[in-house]
């Protein structure tokens, strides 16, 4: 682990005042999984400030601080996607943007939908713009996983500002998925979907 580093979480918070139907909802789930193995330090800026933030403009400069402070103290940034993210004007854009351009981090991005990626590029309808772009224009370097524990946990403790993946869309072997029972043995690799929606990333 690079000493003193965190890992950033990045997620759309959909304007939603409740947790459930946001992507936030998964955080608490990627918190104990870290805690577990005491693998690492998460942070992410917490929902309400980015709601307040989405809100009222007058906050977006001194949140847009606080972002940029734990993005600083990061070595790595996992990126929560789902099919409701969306493709700009929330902050998880900017999170992508300054992670990328300004701190040269690491992009763990993990697709809640997904129960294995195999080919990154198909979901790209998954990507918000700057991502997309940044994807498009090499600066980014990032892996893409399925939400899963052991995926997730190898992935964080891999990748790191240190040694980052070689390009923007690189996924995981079948080996891999298999030894980390993303998917069976008689399931053939390829991107698979979930049959349902993660409830409160269980």
């Amino acid at each position: 682990m690079d000493s003193g580093k965190s890992t950033y979480i990045a997620f759309d918070e959909l304007c939603q005042a409740a947790p459930s139907p946001s992507d936030f909802r998964f955080c608490a789930t990627i918190q104990r999984w870290a805690a577990e193995k005491n693998a690492f330090d998460v942070r992410y800026v917490d929902r309400q400030n980015k709601l307040y933030a989405v809100r009222k403009s007058s906050l977006r400069t001194t949140l847009t601080a606080k972002i940029s402070e734990h993005l600083a103290a990061s070595r790595n940034v996992l990126v929560i996607l789902s099919a409701e993210s969306r493709k700009s004007g929330s902050l998880l854009c900017h999170e992508i943007g300054e992670a990328v351009d300004t701190y040269k981090l690491p992009l763990i991005i993990t697709y809640i939908d997904y129960k294995a990626i195999a080919d990154p590029e198909e979901l790209s309808a998954y990507w918000p713009d700057s991502l997309r772009q940044r994807i498009g224009s090499g600066a980014a370097k990032a892996i893409h996983i399925p939400f899963n524990k052991h995926a997730i946990l190898d992935a964080l403790a891999q990748f790191t500002v240190s040694n980052p993946p070689l390009t923007g869309v690189n996924h995981y072997s079948e080996y891999a998925h298999r030894k980390f029972k993303c998917i069976m043995p008689d399931v053939p690799f390829g991107n698979r979907m979930r049959l349902k929606r993660l409830v409160e990333g269980k």
